[in-house]
């Protein structure tokens, strides 16, 4: 589904404007597919944080209840588990 789109006019230095092709020519995408694409990822940066607060805040308002034995104990072996 296309939506609407407003033409913003961004300035950029020969630089950006360099690595911005260079992906583009790896990616197939154009500049301003790729331009759009960064920005999601930067606002969804900003959605991510607020969803993280938001549970930070509620587990504050509840905190979670203390690890039984058992819990403590499978949390130890999965983390014992892994190979790092």
């Amino acid at each position: 589904m296309l939506m609407a789109r407003t033409q913003t006019l961004v300035q950029l230095d020969d630089g950006l404007v360099a690595l911005l092709d260079q992906r583009a020519a790896r990616s197939g995408a154009s500049r301003s597919a790729l331009i759009r694409q960064a920005i999601e990822a930067y606002l969804a940066g900003d959605a991510d944080a607020a969803i993280d607060e938001a549970i930070l805040a509620g587990y504050g308002r509840v905190p979670a209840d203390a690890p039984t034995a058992d819990v403590l104990a499978l949390a130890t072996a999965s983390i014992e588990a892994e190979p790092w």
